[in-house]
C-alpha cells in the first residue's frame, strides 16, 4: 500500500477529507485528554502557518523548537512543514545545575540551523531568552501559544517531494553539532515502509507513545508515519510516563490500541512497576506491536515483559518487535516480522571475538556464549549489507559494518560537508555500527568506536553490561564498560550504578562480584569495578548512557574531587560531574515541573 500524499504538507492538509474521525489526542499531567480530529489538526495548523507568516519567515527558513507540551509541540511542528519552513526540535533543559552548559549547546544548534525564530513552551521562556543574543541569526523567541493568529490568511508554497523537511540534530552532538538532513521524500518512504511493514490501517490500529517528541522514534514513528496513514494516536506526556510508567499500559488498555515503541529501558521499568492489580486489570490482547529501538536490546528483558505480559494481560507474545534504526536513515532500518516471536541467536563468544566469525550454538552449550537479537529484515527498495575496513561487502555470518542505501536514507548533514562525506560513501550510508546478516535478517553487535579489544580480542561493550547488569545490586540498563591504557595492552574498566552499595565496604564487595561474573561468563578479567550512586553515568538527552564521556572522566579525575566515589578491589577513584548525580528521568522531571 501507497501513501495517498507525497508530501507532509500535503498529508496535513488533506488527511481530514480521508479520515476525519481519527486524530491525535493528547494527555495532560494528569491524565485528561483533549482530542483533535484531523480536520481540527488542519485549522489549527493553518492559524499557526499565518502566524509564522507574519514573523517574516518564508519557505526554507529554519525554526527552533523547544517545546515540552505535545500538544503544542505537534501543531507548532506541522504548521512549520506546511509553510515550508524547516523545524529544529530541540530538546528540554535537563537539569537545574548545568543550564550555562545546555544553553551553550542549543546556541550551537541554533547557529549550526542558521533558525531565524525559536518556538518555546512558556515555561521555557526566561531560560531561553538569552539565545537571541548569542545566536547571530537568530531574529526573536516566541511562545507557542502565541503563535496562532486569525488576522492573517496563511500562504503555502509548492512543497516538492525533495524539498528538506526538517533538520534532526543527533543526540550526542555537542562541539560539532550535526543535523541530518531529512527531506518529505525520506519521511514518505520510511513511513510506507515501517506502516506497511506492521499491517497498520486506520480504522482498526490506534497507537500510544511516551516518547519525546525532539527525538526521531518519537516525531517520525507516532506523528509523521501517522499523519501520513490516517492512524489515531494517544500522546502520553513523556513527564507523566516517568512518574508512573504504568500510565503507559493503562493507556494502552483504556484506548485498545494496538502499537507502541519504547526503549528497552522503558520494557524492564514497567514490568518491575506493575503492581498485581494493575496486570490483573489490563486486557493487552488487543497488542500487536510492542517495539523495542534506540539502544541495544536486552534479550532477558524482553523475554521477561512478554511473559508477564501475556502471561497476565493477554498480550500476544509475538507482539514483541524488535528495531534497528538511526536518524541518517530518517527512522528505521530494519524491523522484525510481525508474525514471528522475538528471534536471537547464540554464537560462540571466543570465536566471534577472534575472527568475527558467527558459529551457532544451542542453548546451555558450555563456554562463553553471546546472544544477540534479530532486528528483522528491511523495507522493500531498502538495502543493508554488511563491509569490512576496505569496504568489500562480507558474506552472511561476519560481522563488519552496517551499510544501508534506499530511499530512506537522507542527504546528509545540513552545511557539513566533511561529515557527511565520512558517514556517506558511494551510496552507501555507513552506519557506525557493527553488526551480521543471518538469513537475510539483521543483527547489530555494538559500535566501532565503542568497540574495546584485550589481547587481540574484539569485545563488545554490550556483552559485559549485561552480565555485571545481572549481579544483584547493580541497577539494570545502568552499567558502562570501555577500556584504559595499560602496559602491555588496553584494560577493562566497568563501571555500575547501584541504589544498595553506600558504603566502601559494600562497594567493594560488589565490584568483586562484578568482576567474578564477567570472568565466570565472558572469560575476560576486568583490571577495575567502579560502583557509583544511582542517576551517576552521564546520559544524552535522549536518555542513552554516553561510555566516551565516562571514559573521559574516568580518564582525567583523580582523587579527591568533589563528588568522587571510591570504589573496587583497585580503590581507584571515578569523579563525575556534579550535574550528573541524579538520574535523567529525575532530572527531567526537576527541570520542567518547576
Amino acid at each position: 500500500m501507497k501513501s495517498k500524499f507525497s508530501t507532509i504538507a500535503q498529508a496535513v492538509a488533506e488527511v481530514g477529507t480521508y479520515w476525519p474521525d481519527n486524530g491525535f489526542t493528547f494527555q495532560d499531567d494528569a491524565g485528561v485528554e483533549r482530542t483533535y480530529t484531523f480536520p481540527e489538526i488542519e485549522r489549527a495548523t493553518a492559524e499557526r502557518v499565518a502566524g509564522l507568516q507574519a514573523m517574516g519567515l518564508r519557505k526554507g527558513d529554519r525554526v527552533g523548537i523547544v517545546i515540552v507540551e505535545p500538544e503544542q509541540f505537534v501543531l507548532t511542528f506541522l504548521a512549520a512543514l506546511r509553510a515550508g519552513i524547516v523545524p529544529v526540535p530541540l530538546y528540554p533543559p535537563l537539569s537545574l545545575g548545568n543550564l550555562d552548559a545546555y544553553a551553550a549547546r542549543t546556541s550551537r544548534i541554533l547557529d549550526s540551523a542558521g533558525a531565524r525564530l525559536l518556538v518555546v513552551s512558556s515555561r521555557l521562556q526566561n531560560l531561553l531568552w538569552g539565545q537571541v543574543d548569542a545566536v547571530p541569526s537568530l531574529e526573536r523567541l516566541v511562545k507557542a501559544e502565541d503563535l496562532p493568529t486569525r488576522d492573517a490568511t496563511p500562504y503555502y508554497p509548492d512543497i516538492t517531494p525533495d524539498d528538506l523537511a526538517f533538520l534532526q540534530y543527533t543526540s550526542g552532538s555537542t562541539s560539532d553539532p550535526k543535523g541530518v538532513m531529512v527531506t518529505h521524500r525520506n519521511l514518505v518512504a520510511n513511513a510506507t515502509g515501517i506502516m506497511n511493514h506492521m499491517d497498520m490501517h486506520p480504522d482498526r490500529d490506534k497507537g500510544v507513545s511516551w516518547l519525546p517528541l525532539y527525538h526521531d522514534m518519537g516525531l517520525i514513528g507516532f506523528v509523521i508515519s501517522p499523519i501520513l496513514w490516517g492512524v489515531p494516536i494517544v500522546f502520553i506526556p513523556t513527564l507523566r510516563f516517568i512518574k508512573r510508567p504504568t500510565s503507559w499500559l493503562q493507556t494502552m488498555h483504556d484506548h485498545r490500541a494496538t502499537v507502541s515503541f519504547a526503549p528497552n529501558f522503558a520494557y524492564a521499568l514497567v514490568a518491575r512497576k506493575a503492581r498485581p492489580a494493575e496486570l490483573d486489570s489490563w486486557d493487552l490482547s488487543c497488542v500487536k506491536a510492542f517495539g523495542c529501538g534506540a539502544e541495544p536490546i536486552n534479550p532477558d528483558t524482553m523475554r521477561a515483559f512478554s511473559e508477564v505480559m501475556s502471561t497476565r494481560c493477554g498480550m500476544p507474545r509475538n507482539a514483541v518487535l524488535s528495531a534497528y534504526g538511526m536518524a541518517e536513515a530518517t527512522l528505521a532500518i530494519s524491523l522484525k516480522p510481525l508474525q514471528d516471536v522475538l528471534r536471537t541467536h547464540r554464537v560462540d563468544a571466543e570465536i566471534f571475538q577472534a575472527e568475527g566469525r558467527v558459529t551457532t550454538l544451542d542453548e546451555g552449550a558450555a563456554g562463553p556464549t553471546f546472544e544477540h537479537v534479530s532486528c528483522g529484515v528491511t523495507f522493500p527498495g531498502h538495502e543493508v549489507v554488511v563491509m569490512n575496513e576496505a569496504g568489500e561487502i562480507l558474506p552472511e555470518g561476519m560481522e563488519g559494518e552496517l551499510c544501508v542505501r534506499g530511499p530512506s536514507v537522507t542527504p546528509g548533514y545540513f552545511q557539513n560537508p566533511e561529515a557527511t562525506a565520512e558517514a556517506f560513501r558511494d551510496g552507501w550510508l555507513h552506519t557506525g555500527d557493527l553488526g551480521y546478516l543471518l538469513d537475510g535478517e539483521v543483527y547489530v553487535t555494538g559500535r566501532i568506536k565503542d568497540l574495546i579489544i584485550l589481547n587481540g580480542r574484539n569485545i563488545h561493550p554490550q556483552s559485559i553490561e549485561w552480565v555485571a547488569a545481572q549481579v544483584d545490586g547493580v541497577r539494570k540498563g545502568n552499567v558502562v564498560a570501555f577500556s584504559r591504557p595499560g602496559t602491555a595492552s588496553e584494560e577493562l574498566v566497568v563501571v555500575c550504578e547501584s541504589r544498595e552499595a553506600r558504603t566502601d565496604e559494600a562497594r567493594a564487595e560488589l565490584a568483586r562480584k562484578v568482576r567474578v561474573a564477567i570472568q565466570k561468563e565472558l572469560s575476560i578479567t576486568a583490571a577495575d569495578v567502579v560502583i557509583v550512586d544511582q542517576g551517576m553515568l552521564p546520559k544524552t538527552s535522549s536518555g542513552k548512557l554516553q561510555r566516551r564521556k565516562t571514559r573521559h572522566q574516568y580518564l582525567t579525575h583523580g582523587v579527591g574531587h568533589e563528588g568522587s566515589r571510591t570504589v573496587g578491589s583497585s580503590g581507584d577513584t571515578l569523579t563525575l560531574a556534579r550535574h550528573m548525580a541524579r538520574g535523567v528521568w529525575t532530572r527531567t522531571k526537576n527541570a520542567l515541573l518547576r
